[in-house]
């Protein structure tokens, strides 16, 4: 059965290159903002680019932090990608301003600290250390992944996390590093799911990991 897989249209996020890698995995995809239709979809799919603040004034213009509430109180997936992934936790802080985000994770965003001279943003390939048992990565564990963003989550802290996410599930939280700096590079915690990479650049391994998302709903 085609799984309906709505692109949340917020006013951030790479919508048409999105849209065209998760109907590539065979997803029937709508791009939108409306409330309902993305409510009762099978998947919902966050995107995000730019700045944490800007993204969260538009999610927060189209209730799409109330979406993602209700829809994970219901066990419907949700699936975040790069700043998407970003505003699920409970802030971030660019350039000296601090935003709430979602909360749905606790943690803070925040910039990129390589030890080894390396430039921010960190921009290109990058391998991921993948945390056990998890489903996006199933059979692509070695793969390398396309990386875009000056800032992330740095430490993971799993006191705190909103009920609507199912207690009893332990996240599992996938690893990257850029210049000796470790950060959170997928988090899987039961219908929440997201990534700091972005799949929809990330070539066959990218394409897999959303065929994997896909298959779960």
């Amino acid at each position: 059965m085609t799984k309906k897989v709505v692109l949340l249209d917020y006013g951030s996020g790479n919508i048409r290159s999105g849209e065209r890698a998760l109907q590539r995995v065979g997803a029937d995809v709508t791009v939108t903002a409306d409330f309902d239709e993305a409510l009762n979809s099978d998947g919902l799919l966050v995107p995000g680019v730019g700045a944490f603040e800007a993204c969260m004034t538009g999610l927060r213009g189209v209730r799409g932090d109330v979406l993602v509430d209700r829809r994970l109180a219901a066990g419907r997936p949700v699936l975040g990608i790069c700043v998407g992934m970003q505003i699920l936790f409970a802030r971030g802080i660019e350039h000296g301003v601090e935003t709430e985000g979602c909360e749905q994770w606790p943690g803070v965003v925040e910039r990129l600290q390589p030890q080894q001279g390396e430039p921010v943003p960190h921009m290109g390939w990058n391998t991921v250390d993948v945390s056990s048992g998890s489903t996006l990565f199933d059979g692509i564990e070695k793969e390398r992944f396309y990386f875009v963003h000056s800032y992330g989550v740095r430490e993971w802290e799993l006191t705190g996390t909103r009920e609507s996410v199912t207690p009893a599930v332990t996240p599992a939280v996938t690893w990257s590093t850029y210049g000796g700096d470790r950060f959170v590079a997928a988090v899987e915690n039961g219908p929440l799911a997201a990534t700091q990479f972005h799949p929809e650049k990330s070539g066959d391994a990218g394409a897999e990991l959303l065929a994997n998302w896909v298959r779960s709903l």
